[in-house]
């Protein structure tokens, strides 16, 4: 059984709310109020919710910004036994902020980190897009450069996954134009105001979102959940770079059976030619 928290010297992840007060869990609540300090990604913006909630711990940033200056400073306090939680804006810290580079220094120095989940804007949006959510990619924000941005889209042509996006309400046209154009008119939701009253999830496909956001203006910030390639567009492996993997999945300790059931599993081959492929490979080697 877990020991009362906070406890002394833990980093704390604190989910917060995306949107919707009452998503809070009783034990953020009470890890929030009972920690030492909150290092917060907009004190004023976490200011507002310890506000709401009657919290008065003290506060510090720790944003993109003084990261480098801040995290020596934590990893001191938590050396010295204080309990600290860090938490975003909104939702789980650690994505796409500098809750990463803290787990993974205080972790290289063999603290201890446990996350008090919350909501998430990522997985809130899969599971409500209608998209296949059992095997996805998470990309975060792409670059804000429109070269770099449409080459990163380039580079996800052939992955089959559900892709989901994050993006600035100023940048979503420029978005969801490069991804059309690139990737072709796929199934999207684009979903904004995530957990309040006026949520919003448009698609079905990128051209009516884009057709959307042209005649209303975007406003918020925006999860983009965007259907992976569509089977024709998934290149086929040649008979040698099948014949690679199954060769090392049997250098890994597989048996040449299971081998081929776990690659005809992937590929939607039959496991009957991957097998003979192998033994193929056998007899030229």
């Amino acid at each position: 059984m877990q020991g009362a928290e906070p406890a002394a010297g833990v980093l704390y992840l604190v989910g917060t709310p995306i949107g919707n007060l009452g998503d809070l869990s009783p034990r953020a609540r009470q890890v929030l109020a009972g920690v030492d300090r909150i290092a917060c990604e907009d004190t004023r913006r976490s200011g507002l919710l310890l506000h709401n909630l009657g919290i008065k711990t003290r506060m510090v940033s720790f944003h993109e910004h003084n990261q480098a200056a801040r995290i020596p400073e934590l990893l001191t306090a938590l050396e010295a036994g204080e309990a600290i939680a860090v938490v975003s804006d909104a939702g789980l810290p650690g994505i796409s902020d500098p809750g990463e580079a803290l787990v993974m220094a205080a972790r290289q120095q063999g603290r201890t980190v446990i996350c008090v989940p919350g909501p998430c804007a990522v997985t809130t949006a899969l599971v409500s897009s209608g998209l296949p959510a059992g095997r996805f990619c998470f990309e975060g924000f792409l670059p804000a450069k429109g070269q770099q941005r449409r080459q990163r889209i380039r580079e996800l042509v052939s992955e089959p996954r559900t892709l989901v996006f994050y993006e600035a309400p100023h940048r979503l046209l420029a978005l969801l134009e490069d991804l059309l154009a690139e990737l072709g008119d796929r199934p999207v939701a684009v979903a904004r105001e995530l957990t309040k009253r006026h949520e919003q999830q448009v698609g079905p496909n990128l051209s009516a979102a884009l057709s959307h956001f042209q005649s209303t203006a975007p406003q918020g910030e925006f999860t983009v959940v965007l259907g992976g390639a569509p089977d024709a567009e998934r290149p086929a492996a040649s008979d040698s770079e099948l014949r690679l993997q199954l060769q090392q999945l049997v250098a890994s300790g597989l048996s040449r059976s299971d081998a081929a059931r776990q690659l005809a599993q992937h590929t939607g081959l039959a496991k009957r030619e991957l097998y003979a492929l192998l033994h193929s490979g056998e007899d030229q080697s």
